[in-house]
């Protein structure tokens, strides 16, 4: 089994392929991290920018995460935490009063597959929330996501409570969702809107740069 085949399977949504795949790796002694570096990773890299073009549609990326996530949980037992690829921690969540996180999650397992480590809230995630996981896991991003018009007006308020809690000037703000656009972003006080999962992961790299 090659890094190139486990790419295939992730690319494909091939989960039990990605798992027999990194299996076999780890029997023959492949070191851990290369496995993830230069197979799983690679593999989420070209769905990403598939998905980006408009060659790869939502349930396709969600099966191929699905593939990269089983094959790194097996690998994952074998690696120091602070030998992971993490390019930054990013906290993500769906703000309050909003339940929506098909999109959110698709952000997440992108964030993710671009090296992040990721601190997911899910939805409904209140100001104290945000706050706390900024604390916690010292992150670099703050990622929010609203589907609705009258959610969106929340990330407002998260934004608010990040700077009355000091760690605003640690955080770059991305923001995203149907009725989210630049111009809500620049009222705000965000850094950044993305349209997409895959321009978000892009974009979150460069803010960390």
């Amino acid at each position: 089994m090659s890094f190139e085949v486990i790419a295939e399977c992730v690319i494909a949504g091939n989960e039990p392929g990605a798992v027999n795949g990194v299996q076999g790796l780890i029997d023959a002694g492949t070191d851990p991290l290369s496995i993830i570096n230069d197979g799983l990773m690679p593999g989420m890299m070209v769905v990403g920018e598939r998905f980006k073009a408009g060659d790869m549609f939502v349930p396709e990326v969600l099966m191929a995460a699905r593939a990269m996530n089983s094959g790194i949980a097996l690998v994952k037992p074998l690696i120091n935490d602070e030998d992971m690829p993490n390019v930054g921690t990013v906290v993500i969540g769906t703000v309050k009063g909003d339940l929506h996180d098909i999109g959110k999650n698709l952000v997440a397992m992108m964030m993710e597959s671009a090296g992040f480590k990721v601190i997911n809230l899910g939805v409904d995630a209140t100001t104290d929330k945000f706050v706390e996981a900024v604390k916690e896991n010292n992150a670099k991003i703050v990622a929010m996501s609203a589907m609705l018009t009258t959610t969106m007006v929340y990330m407002k308020k998260v934004i608010e409570a990040l700077e009355e809690a000091g760690v605003r000037d640690q955080v770059k703000v991305m923001i995203g969702g149907a009725p989210v656009t630049t111009k809500f972003a620049d009222e705000i006080g965000a850094d950044l809107y993305t349209v997409d999962a895959s321009s978000a992961a892009d974009e979150g790299k460069n803010l960390v740069a």
